[in-house]
């Protein structure tokens, strides 16, 4: 029997270090001189986003194994869209990239413990 609990703090843990040493790639928003266009109109105020792109990760696993059972039983995962169940990560703020380094580095210790997961993001 595997030690469910002692494994997902091991992901969160390896999740958190990962997320922590991510350098998502900065951001400038501003308002285009046209309406479609590419260009950044200077006398309209412009934003520097440290974090990227903002968005959404999650980790996704079969919901019919042991580990399964055990994760929604504890509150730790919810029903994912497709099938299966999936943990949405928390970490990062809004930064996309923070939250993906997060998600492959969980899923990455949930592998390594012979269960299958897998990361996944969309950009908001």
């Amino acid at each position: 029997m595997n030690d469910f609990s002692t494994i997902w703090a091991t992901a969160h843990e390896a999740g958190l270090a990962s997320a922590a040493a991510a350098k998502p790639v900065p951001m400038i928003v501003g308002t285009p001189t046209t309406p479609f266009g590419s260009d950044i109109d200077p006398t309209k105020p412009i934003y520097y986003e440290a974090g990227g792109v903002c968005g959404f990760a999650w980790v996704s696993f079969a919901g019919n194994t042991a580990f399964g059972r055990w994760a929604k039983a504890n509150g730790l995962a919810t029903k994912a869209y497709g099938g299966g169940l999936q943990f949405s990560v928390r970490v990062g703020g809004q930064s996309m990239q923070t939250k993906e380094a997060y998600a492959h580095a969980f899923a990455d210790t949930l592998r390594n413990a012979g269960i299958k997961a897998y990361a996944s993001s969309r950009m908001d």
